[in-house]
């Protein structure tokens, strides 16, 4: 692919910012309709228990109070859908707990929705909701998953009650078994993936409005308008999909949370419908932790057999995740699909793994940065670590020895179903290592524990899988002015999609992106579309645009052609015009549209790309920590990454997404602590009390790459929007451990590694040694 002065590889900077920071974004909460309503949902304060609502005329007869919704206003809406159920490892289901738009008689965990109230103001809303006399009987809960799990536990529901979503299983669980009982070393750890709340910052927004000709119009923050489209028409509203028109605008954080469709989203439909007037929800911060959707909350077991030289025989895994009280969206999916990345970068020969799914009386748990792929490295990382104190081998030297090397590409996998197309681990491993400078540690050690401190350096090699499954269809149209829209299925949230679409199309159309609009976010301009998520936008919806646009560069030239005089062969595009080689003839982009045979078809370029397979993105994050023992306060000191995109796109939005990533996998490891108690409260429902990553907890980041192609795309790119959160979580774990284990012999802790956590673990270590 040739150089352009806007095009694919340059470090353009972010032409959407200019728009953004004076003033002129335009999200969710932005769009108030004229003669707008305003309503508020009435939440469960219990983790589970009956209830009647015993008076809901008060609240309808108070003042500027519109409309109050029960689940008995509500029969003919369908649940919110979990669209993923797994199968247990017989091929048995257990059973599906979908999400009740209203619940009806019984709550299942604190924030649950019992009725909706529409009134003029927000202030009104909340007063009606206040009114609303509802008797609750409490009943037995439970919210940790262990506990969930014992005999005789609580059953959240009645239909399943064991409490067990599904339990699955994937490989040869004899012939590992078998390898396991002649293994010279056996290494076993158990850990925690702690429970996140994303915390975006801007919350969700909804607002629905109805006009008896054209059907409903959603306006909400997501991550892909027509999949929220399709579940709300055929699943809960149970019409046609062009009766519904979804639309977001700018989008202030998605990290999964945002891909789903809530139950406030046919709330506003219908409320709208019934009033004939707009009906606006803004999610407030508590409405966002205890209704939308958690991330991680993984227990797991993990065990590697090796020979005597530490290569690795076999391992087996025995994951559970806490699923909540209902089945969000992809729920279930995303333990499982965690899993089927538990090969990581090694040629482990045979592997087993148990998944389950648990239910609990907290809120639901879905998708989130990375979407169970954090989780599997986590485990697997941490356990690569764990063998390597064991057996006296250092972890750089036992990760070579059994490094999928670059010659076995393609591998296939002994669990998931996964081929690796590219990759060359060691090369960014000794890289990072070196830029880390690794080898001088123990110097630096010596000089913290001089200054009083703890000192560790700790790595994660990992791999990921991103872009696969359903394509993208892309249009792009040249405009009667000379500009070019884009028209695309995927939603930016904050990436940077105008940017590097426009750099797709540049390649191709040499224009410059400040006359290159990208539409996203409307079902009624964007024909299909699968969103954001999954790492996608680029190795999907982007290859997509630079297909569509190669398209409309060939169709232009033919127009030009005549124009010019001259055959299609000897025309070139460049400098937003089309001219003939060699030449100064040239006909403008916009001359060129106001051609006769310039139809809008001649002027639209298209682009369909379906992915054969995923991409693997991997790297290496290497992480270097300082601890102070009296207070057990941790500071990452050092921190450097080599990754592996394929291709990359922009330098600089690329960077930007993984600096983004590691913080959220900083927060994880060191501070987001999600915490329900006995009686099933949440008890971190605030900033007060969840602590999210500040400036001050990060430093900054050596980044670089060492690409290899990607060969399951046209333009070799492997996706890039998760890597950080998935690295970042074990590199900085491996390190708080590799400085807690050189001075008081602590080799594990859970996330996150929290000043209390660190501090008591010392405690503890310094009262055993003194016994």
């Amino acid at each position: 692919m040739s150089v352009k002065k806007f095009g694919v590889g340059q470090p353009l900077r972010r032409v959407e910012d200019h728009r953004l920071l004076t003033g002129g974004g335009r999200y969710t909460d932005d769009y108030t309709p004229e003669k707008s309503l305003y309503a508020v949902v009435l939440r469960s304060p219990h983790a589970h228990a009956r209830f009647t609502i015993r008076d809901v005329e008060a609240a309808r007869a108070m003042k500027g109070v519109r409309l109050v919704l029960t689940a008995a206003d509500i029969t003919h809406l369908g649940p919110v859908p979990c669209l993923a159920p797994m199968a247990n490892a017989d091929g048995s289901r257990n059973h599906v707990a979908h999400i009740p738009v209203l619940c009806e008689g019984v709550v299942k965990h604190v924030g649950d929705a019992v009725a909706f109230v529409v009134a003029d103001s927000v202030e009104r809303a909340k007063d009606g909701a206040e009114a609303i006399v509802v008797d609750y009987e409490t009943l037995p809960q439970v919210s940790d998953m262990r506990a969930a799990l014992r005999k005789g536990a609580p059953a959240v529901w009645p239909q399943q009650t064991d409490n067990v979503v599904f339990d699955a299983e994937m490989g040869d669980r004899a012939a590992v078994d078998a390898v396991f009982a002649k293994a010279a070393r056996v290494t076993s750890i158990e850990i925690e993936n702690n429970r996140l709340i994303t915390n975006y910052m801007e919350t969700r927004g909804a607002v629905g409005e109805y006009d008896a000709k054209a059907g409903f119009t959603l306006t909400t923050s997501s991550q892909g308008v027509h999949g929220i489209r399709d579940t709300l028409a055929g699943k809960i509203l149970k019409i046609k999909p062009e009766k519904i028109r979804v639309l977001t605008g700018d989008v202030g954080g998605g990290f999964g949370t945002k891909t789903f469709c809530y139950r406030e989203y046919p709330l506003v439909l219908e409320a709208a419908k019934r009033l004939r007037r707009p009906v606006k929800w803004t999610a407030d911060r508590t409405d966002h932790f205890v209704a939308d959707a958690h991330g991680r909350d993984n227990l797991a077991k993990a065990e590697v057999a090796m020979d005597a030289q530490g290569r690795f025989l076999a391992m087996r895994f025995d994951v559970i995740g806490n699923l909540g009280a209902y089945l969000s969206q992809y729920g279930p999916y995303i333990p499982y699909l965690g899993t089927t990345m538990l090969t990581g970068v090694y040629k482990t020969p045979v592997i087993h793994v148990r998944v389950r799914g648990v239910y609990t009386n907290t809120v639901p748990v879905d998708a989130y940065r990375g979407a169970g792929r954090p989780e599997a490295a986590y485990l697997l990382e941490r356990l690569v670590d764990a063998a390597a104190r064991e057996t006296g081998i250092k972890p750089e030297t036992l990760r070579r020895r059994n490094f999928i090397p670059p010659k076995a590409m393609p591998y296939k996998t002994p669990v998931g179903d996964r081929t690796y197309d590219t990759g060359d681990f060691d090369t960014h491993m000794t890289r990072a290592l070196e830029a880390a400078e690794w080898d001088g540690i123990k110097d630096r050690v010596r000089a913290s524990r001089k200054a009083g401190k703890l000192r560790g350096i700790g790595l994660a090699t990992y791999i990921e899988c991103t872009a696969w499954g359903s394509g993208e269809d892309v249009e792009i149209r040249l405009e009667t002015d000379g500009t070019v829209t884009i028209f695309s299925g995927t939603q930016s949230n904050g990436q940077g999609h105008a940017t590097a679409y426009a750099q797709f199309a540049a390649q191709h159309l040499d224009l410059d992106p400040a006359k290159i609009r990208v539409v996203q976010g409307d079902t009624a301009l964007v024909a299909t579309g699968n969103g954001t998520g999954g790492s996608r936008s680029i190795p999907v919806g982007g290859v997509s645009v630079h297909l569509a646009a190669q398209n409309l560069a060939e169709k232009l030239k033919r127009l030009a052609s005549d124009a010019l005089e001259a055959s299609v062969e000897d025309l070139e595009i460049a400098d937003g015009a089309v001219r003939v080689v060699g030449t100064d003839k040239r006909i403008g982009f916009t001359d060129l549209a106001k051609l006769p045979a310039a139809t809008e078809a001649m002027r639209t370029g298209e682009g369909d790309f379906v992915p054969p397979d995923a991409t693997y993105p991997n790297g290496t994050h290497v992480a270097e920590v300082e601890i102070d023992p009296e207070t057990g306060v941790t500071r990452i000191v050092n921190y450097t990454i080599c990754d592996d995109f394929g291709v990359a796109v922009n330098p600089l939005l690329l960077a930007g997404q993984v600096h983004g990533g590691v913080v959220q996998g900083i927060g994880q490891a060191l501070l987001e602590r999600t915490v329900y108690g006995e009686d099933g409260q949440l008890v971190t429902a605030s900033f007060m009390d969840y602590c999210l990553p500040r400036a001050d907890d990060v430093p900054f980041f050596s980044f670089e790459t060492r690409n290899v192609p990607s060969t399951t795309n046209p333009l070799g790119i492997k996706g890039a929007g998760e890597a950080g959160s998935i690295g970042s979580c074990p590199a900085v774990i491996n390190a708080v451990v590799d400085a807690l284990d050189r001075a008081y012999g602590i080799r594990n802790i859970d996330m996150p590694a929290t000043p209390q956590r660190i501090h008591a673990a010392i405690r503890a270590a310094t009262l055993a040694a003194a016994e």
